[in-house]
Order: structure tokens, then sequence, then C-alpha cells
């Protein structure tokens, strides 16, 4: 770690970006963090630059020798009612980024590491995704994901400031919003559900395992220019997952076993197989290209990761 590194953090109010800023702040990071209005409370330092799109003024928060951490995005939207869903992704993921590369790389920033999604690989696999793999985004965010990394490597090459890509799947931890806050409720609320007998598996990646790994990418020299697959290195099914949950919150696990193929062939009736997909399909990650290049280890168990979701529920 280098002393006083300086530091610009984008989403710094997001799920992901707290927890960054309150890492950055502990450490002997120069942080800055941009944010979209002035009233955001956040500190010690931040800069109001306005909505992430391509006219983003960032000219206030840049400065040479940074590293740029780009953790803002628009993220999966339910129910989203755009007319067009992936041109209202690209304004944000992809035009604003490319306009923040392009400032941050003329102002002289020495690293830009973007957070990316495994959704560039694809959605659900039979053998576990790596970084060597053809990207297959299926949807509009891993689409608009996908078409941002691009522009950052033509910015690299343009340019010469580095690029580190990270791409995560589930990320979860304390509050997290998302398809696990959702998991989270469900076993709160104490209903019943019928996963009790998925043999799925799936990689997630643990709040503070993705933070290390993000810190890590900072100034190790292997980052630079270099795509990395985040996770626990763990891969859990639906099932274990939900027992895990209710474990750490300290609740019983209501789980109803039925069939896999019998409930998503009902989602699919009621117009929700992607959901059924998400639940009940597999989706690893093949994460040792990022241990070995970043001779990193994630600092937390699956287990762990799950009882820092609960703190109030410890054994």
């Amino acid at each position: 770690m280098e002393g006083n590194q300086e530091i610009l953090l984008t989403g710094a109010t997001g799920f992901i970006g707290r927890r960054l800023a309150e890492a950055f702040s502990d450490s002997d990071y120069s942080l800055t963090c941009a944010v979209r209005r002035k009233n955001t409370l956040l500190a010690p330092h931040k800069t109001v630059v306005g909505t992430l799109n391509a006219g983003t003024d960032w000219s206030s928060a840049l400065k040479r020798g940074q590293v740029v951490v780009h953790a803002a995005g628009r993220a999966h939207v339910t129910a989203d009612t755009a007319e067009d869903p992936l041109e209202e992704f690209r304004k944000v993921n992809v035009d604003g980024t490319l306009s923040l590369a392009r400032q941050a790389a003329e102002q002289g920033a020495k690293r830009f590491i973007f957070l990316s999604s495994i959704g560039v690989n694809g959605c659900v696999n039979d053998q576990p995704f790596t970084v060597g793999d053809v990207p297959n985004p299926v949807d509009p965010y891993g689409k608009s994901k996908w078409e941002a990394e691009q522009s950052l490597w033509e910015v690299a090459r343009c340019t010469g400031m580095e690029v580190v890509i990270i791409r995560p799947p589930l990320v979860y931890g304390p509050n997290a919003p998302g398809n696990f806050g959702s998991l989270v409720r469900w076993v709160d609320k104490g209903v019943p559900l019928p996963l009790g007998s998925i043999h799925n598996k799936r990689s997630l990646v643990a709040l503070d395992n993705l933070v290390d790994l993000i810190i890590t990418c900072i100034d190790h020299p292997a980052a630079a220019n270099r795509v990395f697959l985040a996770g626990d290195g763990e891969d859990l099914s639906t099932t274990e997952l939900l027992q895990g949950v209710a474990k750490a919150m300290g609740k019983p696990s209501r789980l109803v076993p039925l069939p896999a193929g019998l409930l998503m062939l009902g989602a699919t009736v009621l117009g929700k197989k992607a959901m059924a997909q998400r639940l009940l399909g597999s989706l690893q990650v093949d994460i040792s290209h990022t241990q070995e290049c970043l001779n990193w280890t994630p600092p937390l168990t699956v287990k762990q990761g799950l009882q820092r979701c609960f703190p109030n529920h410890q054994d």
C-alpha cells in the first residue's frame, strides 16, 4: 500500500461504495468521494459532480496521479418501464464511464478500477466462468457493462492510463439490496419456501471480500490492464444459501423440498422464468486467475460473510 495515495471514489453512497468509503477512510489513502447532490451525508471529503452521464464535469474531483475507483452506475432495475432499457443503461454505464475515464486520463490519473459484473460472462452456466471466456452478456445491464469495458480498453490504449476491471457475481452483506435482500426478508418473515431440494451451484462474493480485492488492485503492479473475476471461492446451492442465512440470523429455515423442474415449469407459466433461473440455475465463477495473479485469498469464508450480515445474531 502506498502512503497517502490519492483515491477518487464514485458511487460512494451505494451498497458497495459506502463500505469502500469506510475502508479508504480507515487507511492511509487520501479520499475524494464524488456525489450527485449537495445534501448527501458523506464524510470526509466529497465533491458534487451531479448525475453520471456523458456530460458530467469531473474537473473538481480529478487530480494528477489519482487512482479512480468507479463503483457508480445504473444497476438492475426491478420492473423497468423504460421504452429502451439498454439505451438507459448505456447513458450511465457506458457514456458516463467513458466520459469519466477520458477526463481522468487527461488529468493524469494513474489507474482506473471499474466495477463491472459477472453478467458480462453470462447469466447461467454448466462450467465455471473463467477470465478467458468469450463474453456473452444476455440482459441490458450485462451488455452495458461489456460495452463500458471495451470503451475503457480503448482509452487505455490511447492514453496509457492503467485499467483494472473487476467482475463480481451477487454481492451480499449487511442490508444488501436486490436478490439477496429478498431472500433475507423471506427468511426473516418465516415464509415457507419451496426451495428445500435445489442442487444448483452459485458463486457469491461477500461485501468485505470484494472490498479487499478492490483495495488490493489499487497499487498491485500485476493488476494493471487486467480483468479479474471476484468470488468467495466457495459455491452454494440455493438450499444451502437459505440454510446459511437462516442460521446466521438465528432463525429456522422453513424449506419445503419440491423438484426444481416442477418449480421452473410453474414459474414459466406465471411469467417468472428469469427469476426462477436465478434461484434454480447454476452460476459458478473460477477465481483462480485472480488468486494467482494477485497472490490474493478471500479474507472471509461464506459462513463468516453471512455472520457479518447479521451481527446481532451470533452463536
